[in-house]
């Protein structure tokens, strides 16, 4: 499994700082979406500099103008993007036939996905899915008695990343799932000592516990 830090909500010089702080405990970088909207492709620019040899994944959440969005980010320096499953089909396809031709990859990330739409989505083998608590529903609902990510379907022979309030309390909970992505932000990023929360998290998804 990677641990992929992700980004949001600061400066691209704090995010910098955050990221070398913890650099040898992560695998993936995210420019989250709320740092690209304040700051812009410049924030993808920044990063891949500062970081050339980590994966970097930008959080645009495509939902159109894929062919552009694809072209601004791939050529900012992006290795992954993320695009909603939601999207119309068209714009999937884009995302995913852009990123091959430039032997990059493209996460759909199944927010709000229902099931009549998931087995058309799973026909894209390339793509990474991800599995994701929104924001919102973290901060503006009652927390739920289990991490809802447990209550989406089995997704077998696919690459699965997992996002949305995990923490060192709840890592071992979404690791039933079996991703190979664990994206992990305020968790790390909030921490007092970030080096630390950042490498107990990739100690603990590297541990393979008995799941059944």
């Amino acid at each position: 499994m990677h641990l992929q830090l992700a980004l949001d909500r600061m400066t691209i010089d704090t995010a910098i700082e955050v990221t070398k702080e913890v650099y040898n405990e992560i695998d993936w970088i995210e420019i989250g979406t709320s740092l690209i909207k304040e700051f812009g492709i410049e924030s993808i620019q920044a990063m891949k500099q500062e970081f050339p040899d980590k994966i970097l994944v930008a959080d645009m959440k495509t939902m159109d103008n894929a062919k552009y969005e694809c072209q601004l980010c791939f050529e900012a320096g992006a290795d992954v993007l993320t695009v909603m499953g939601a999207a119309p089909a068209i714009t999937v396809e884009t995302c995913l036939n852009e990123a091959a031709k430039r032997k990059k990859q493209v996460m759909i990330d199944l927010l709000n996905v229902n099931l009549e739409r998931l087995p058309q989505l799973l026909q894209y083998e390339e793509a990474i899915f991800c599995l994701h608590f929104s924001k919102d529903q973290q901060e503006l609902s009652a927390p739920p008695q289990q991490h809802p990510l447990l209550f989406f379907p089995a997704l077998e022979g696919v690459r699965i990343a997992v996002a949305g309030g995990i923490s060192i309390d709840t890592v071992e909970t979404v690791k039933r799932m079996n991703p190979s992505i664990v994206i992990v932000g305020s968790a790390i990023t909030k921490a007092v000592d970030k080096k630390k929360a950042a490498r107990e998290l990739k100690q603990a998804i590297l541990f393979r516990g008995d799941y059944k």
